[in-house]
């Protein structure tokens, strides 16, 4: 029999609520992080709502994976311990993490991810994370189809990889401006944001090329033309970035990227979701009416230019045309969008400087704004908050249900109905009642199918109900609707106790890390994690960046190239072009671009 290959949208949760959603909205698995230790700060839950999410999602075996992804100092090992056994007591079904002194430490059996912060960008390092007890990792976003599928070739390890939201301009893992800057380690969750704060450009001879302007601030990822490729280049997992995103977000991407998955895997017979469960969400998803810099496809296909929002680091949203014509307090849209009153609109100015309001009226293609000047004739309009679109999407009642066999038979004492979900698990509800003939036939049996189908709030649809009678009987409403409740009832408890979650010890062994001397890109920051090198075979440690600053040390990796981005690259556009090293400044603060182009890789470094 040919290989089936589970196919895994993943989705981020900031709390609870916003993880039930995912859910609903077809999410085969979600990331949340505990209230300490997650790589986005402001995005931490206490144990109950992991607890609470987890007892939905595994409803519908929709997983959930605990976010534990900063490095930590030796005196957090101990609580982070502590919330990882917690969250494994809770149910979870893996955790995400940064640091290997965990793998020092006694863990319980759950089964590690190796966050994209553990710099996942070659097949070496991935086949010893394998090695060691990992289950999956999430490769670098710079990777391309080429890379991916030589990573496939050479590991069994799960991989999953990002497909939509926020990028950073550096190799995850690998950036230490905020550290060094402003004393917030983007490594412990406390990222600065650096990367989107303007910047002017110069290059070797001093010119300046650019003025204050976002550099290094990315467009936002979408893959959705490439998920069909991915999974042929040996991706199972497809995640969605945006821990800190709102509900409206969560539920409007998920739900795009659920339809297209879907749609993938029905044309497939190698393919099949994750989890189970049909989904109906009431509202047509569009991921650029939700928060967004413009779109790109990253490195997927290679390196391409137009990755940087170098105009500004906020969103823009949805393009919706130019400006026909201006008057006093109005303008005229071009446009085939409708406008709604308290629309967010935004546009760029003469000076290139994002300018944003709210429509005060919109009649037709007229739209009226207050105390400010209309943007002139053949100005481009984009809406970045689209009133009508959040309130569907905040509105709407998407829900997920089980596909349940129903069959009704009479019993010597009265009747029995049996439940059987799509998983095998089966049930028998049985009720005490007389045997009455039906006086109309088929009325009763229309009854008796309408009542069985009607589940109601619970997570069961009645995909088929059978009605298997010697002879037609009347039965009551009452005795139909209570075998219904109860049948369904003992189907839920079913489900909740046949779900199985996968168990995983880290490996013990020794065999050799790829490198054997290690410097501070390394973030050893605890002697848990120095023991775990050393254990296999790294000689040389240097700590990690937060225990030690290194002097002019690369403050930044990338693969993103001003000189590529600007048409200057003397590899592949300008063979003229200057090789020297280029500079960012930033108020008092004035920064190095060393171009290693033999590698065709960038470092930052402080003047």
């Amino acid at each position: 029999m040919d290989r089936v290959t589970a196919i895994e949208l993943l989705s981020p949760a900031r709390d609870a609520d916003t993880g039930i959603a995912a859910v609903n909205c077809g999410a085969d698995a979600v990331y949340i992080a505990a209230r300490r230790f997650g790589a986005r700060k402001g995005a931490g839950n206490e144990l109950h709502e992991i607890e609470r999410l987890i007892q939905y999602a595994h409803l519908f075996r929709a997983r959930v994976y605990l976010a534990l992804n900063t490095l930590l100092y030796d005196s957090e090992l101990e609580e982070a311990l502590s919330i990882i056994n917690d969250a494994w007591n809770a149910g979870i079904d893996g955790i995400i993490i940064q640091d290997m002194g965990l793998l020092e430490c006694n863990l319980p059996p759950v089964p590690l991810i190796a966050s994209t912060q553990t710099d996942n960008r070659n097949a070496e390092k991935i086949s010893f994370l394998e090695k060691v007890g990992f289950q999956r990792v999430i490769l670098a976003r710079e990777l391309s189809l080429t890379e991916i599928k030589n990573i496939r070739s050479q590991t069994s390890l799960e991989l999953e990889f990002f497909i939509h939201g926020a990028l950073c301009v550096s190799y995850s893992g690998q950036c230490y401006l905020s550290q060094a800057v402003k004393g917030r380690s983007a490594n412990r969750g406390e990222c600065a944001q650096l990367c989107r704060v303007p910047y002017s450009l110069f290059d070797e001879n001093g010119n300046k090329l650019v003025a204050d302007r976002h550099v290094l601030s990315l467009k936002d990822l979408n893959l959705t033309s490439y998920l069909e490729q991915l999974i042929d280049a040996g991706i199972t997992s497809f995640k969605i970035e945006g821990r800190l995103k709102d509900i409206a977000y969560v539920k409007n991407v998920t739900t795009w990227y659920r339809k297209i998955l879907d749609r993938i895997i029905e044309g497939r017979n190698d393919l099949k979701r994750s989890s189970s469960g049909s989904v109906f969400v009431p509202f047509n998803p569009d991921p650029a009416r939700s928060f967004n810099r413009g779109f790109t496809a990253y490195f997927i296909r290679g390196r391409k230019p137009g990755l940087s929002a170098m105009l500004s680091p906020k969103s823009t949203g949805y393009y919706l045309g130019k400006v026909k014509s201006a008057g006093d307090g109005y303008f005229v849209l071009d446009t085939s969008e409708s406008v709604s009153n308290g629309d967010g609109l935004c546009y760029f100015d003469e000076q290139h400087i994002l300018r944003g309001f709210r429509v005060n009226k919109a009649e037709g293609n007229r739209i009226f704004i207050w105390k400010a000047s209309p943007p002139p004739p053949g100005t481009e309009i984009y809406r970045n908050n689209d009133i009508l679109f959040e309130q569907q999407v905040m509105t709407a009642k998407e829900t997920r249900k089980i596909p349940v066999s129903l069959t009704l038979r009479e019993t010597e004492e009265g009747y029995s109905l049996s439940a059987i979900d799509d998983e095998g698990n089966c049930v028998l509800s049985v009720v005490k009642s007389d045997h009455l003939p039906a006086s109309k036939p088929a009325v009763a049996e229309k009854t008796i199918r309408e009542q069985l189908g009607k589940t109601g709030n619970t997570i069961f649809e009645a995909d088929t109900v059978t009605v298997d009678f010697s002879q037609p009987w009347f039965i009551q409403t009452s005795v139909i609707n209570e075998l219904r409740r109860q049948c369904l009832g003992f189907l839920l408890r079913e489900r909740i106790k046949n779900y199985r979650r996968e168990e995983r010890f880290p490996v013990k062994n020794e065999i050799p890390y790829p490198e054997s001397s290690l410097d501070f890109k390394a973030n050893v920051l605890n002697k848990k994690a120095e023991a775990f090198y050393r254990r296999h075979g790294v000689h040389h440690i240097q700590p990690g960046f937060e225990l030690k600053q290194q002097a002019g040390a690369p403050l930044m990796t990338m693969k993103f190239c001003p000189k590529f981005e600007q048409g200057k690259c003397p590899r592949f556009q300008d063979k003229s072009a200057g090789k020297g090293d280029w500079f960012l400044t930033e108020g008092e603060n004035r920064f190095r671009l060393v171009f290693h182009c033999d590698e065709c890789v960038v470092t930052l470094h402080k003047e």
